[in-house]
This record gives structure tokens, sequence and C-alpha cells, in this order.
């Protein structure tokens, strides 16, 4: 079965209610947008996750994935220690990316240290999805210091590797954009993150993904962006599928850019109507 979807995701820990206490509704279209993505994916059934984070255990030279057979986590460093979910991991499927990682020279591992905590770019998306749908098993994985071509290598491999265990399968790839767009936000204000966001945005609406991979080093670090690598993981994984793609929202009150995109298979979209 290949890969049914992929979707890009924001990680906002105030877009969670019991964090934000009512901040949450600056970034309402995010939101919706969350909830849409949550009601595809329902929709789509998928029997795995492949969930890429920027803020799971990241190698210089390799990419980590969970080991055990479930992980947890919270939102108790957000002060929301309520919040808290387990999620059953894919062993399979995940031993199976890893061993074809090495087939086309990269290096992958089964990390314990990984599976400890479920970080918080991994539970938001996590907590929108299962609020709609929860027979899934989850591929967490994270990114590395490998080049963005050695990325979309690594999602291509994800995808082969779901289809070869003929898995329904959905790619998520959490990241935020820049963190630079206003002089208030957390890291203040550079011009180079209205650039990047733009970039970001059009290659998202347009379904030119092949542009996310020219962005040069140092406009991602001038922007101060955290997702680039986790949307080439799934610009790699989505090689395998005709797809739609649609911009679902994008906006950064808060100085950080927050895009929610979809990328489903036209397969996909035919048979689950």
């Amino acid at each position: 079965m290949p890969l049914l979807a992929g979707y890009a995701v924001p990680h906002p820990p105030l877009i969670i209610p019991a964090v934000g206490l009512g901040e949450e509704r600056e970034i309402q279209h995010t939101i919706d947008a969350y909830q849409d993505v949550a009601r595809r994916i329902a929709r789509l059934r998928p029997d795995t996750i492949i969930l890429s984070s920027p803020h799971a255990p990241a190698y210089y030279d390799g990419f980590a994935l969970a080991d055990g057979s479930d992980i947890s986590g919270s939102m108790e460093q957000f002060h929301a220690p309520q919040e808290r979910m387990s999620v059953p991991i894919d062993d399979e499927l995940s031993d199976l990316i890893v061993s074809n990682a090495s087939s086309v020279s990269l290096s992958a591992i089964r990390d314990v240290s990984h599976s400890s905590e479920l970080d918080y770019a991994s539970f938001i998306p996590l907590y929108f999805i299962k609020k709609r749908y929860t027979d899934f098993r989850l591929v967490s994985c994270g990114l590395s210091g490998l080049s963005g071509d050695d990325h979309r290598t690594f999602g291509a491999v994800c995808a082969r590797s779901a289809c070869a265990l003929h898995r329904r399968t959905v790619y998520i790839a959490s990241g935020d954009l820049s963190h630079k767009l206003t002089a208030s936000g957390p890291y203040g204000y550079a011009p180079e993150g209205s650039v990047f966001d733009h970039i970001v945005t059009d290659a998202f609406a347009t379904n030119h993904l092949d542009n996310l991979s020219s962005i040069d080093n140092h406009l991602c670090d001038a922007a101060a962006e955290c997702g680039l690598r986790s949307f080439l993981i799934m610009a790699g994984a989505l090689e395998s599928i005709q797809h739609n793609a649609e911009l679902l929202s994008y906006e950064g009150p808060f100085g950080v850019g927050y895009a929610v995109a979809s990328f489903e298979s036209t397969s996909a979209l035919s048979s689950s109507d």
C-alpha cells in the first residue's frame, strides 16, 4: 500500500488550551486547519503514522527512531501535566526503515533514549489526531545533521518501507517556520524571516516541494527556522505518489510562522470517497 498522505504542521505549545489559557484564540486559523487535518486522517484510516520532529533526539550523522513498544509524554514542561498520552510504536516498520536506510548508505538506529519521552513537537500533532482517530501505531523519528538531500532520501526510504509491509501510512512533518517575524517574537525581527516563510508556503501551495531543497543555509540561519529538514523528509516520502497539495493555513502573530499543509494521494482520495 503506497503512502496515503503527508501533512506539514506546526507545534506551538499554546495551541493546547490547557497551555494557552485563551491565548490560543490568536491562532484560530491554525487550530481550524489542524482539526481539518485530524478529520482527513480519520477518513484515511492509516495503520501507521510516521512523524518527524525537530525536537526529538537528533544526531549529526544519522537518524534516530524511537525504540520499545510504546512512547509516552505530557505537556508538564508547559505547566499542563494533565495533558498526557501514550502511543504504541510500529516496531516492524521502524526496524525495516533502519535496515533499508543502511542499504542506501544512511545511518539510522532504534534509540532507547528517544523512547523515554514524547517530545512536545510530536505530542502536539498527536493531540489533535487522537481526538479524531486512535487506531494507529507510530514511527517516531528525529532529524539529523546530514544534508537536505539525505533527508529527502530518508523520506523515500520511509515510504518504500511502509509500502513493502502493505501499511496504510500517513506522514506527519512537524515543524515551525521562521522565529523572526516580529520584533516582539522570541528571537526578535529579521527580514529573512518573511522571505523564508514565503518560499516555504509557496512551495506548499504550488506543490513545488523541490524548491525546499534550494533554500540556502544562510537564509535558514537568519530566519531561525526549525522545520525545513522535517519538511524535506516528507517531500522525499511524497515522491512515491501522485498527490494534491493544499496550503490550509499560515499565520504568525507571535513572531513565529505556523503553516499547515496537506498533500494527499489522488488514489487514496478516490478510494476513501
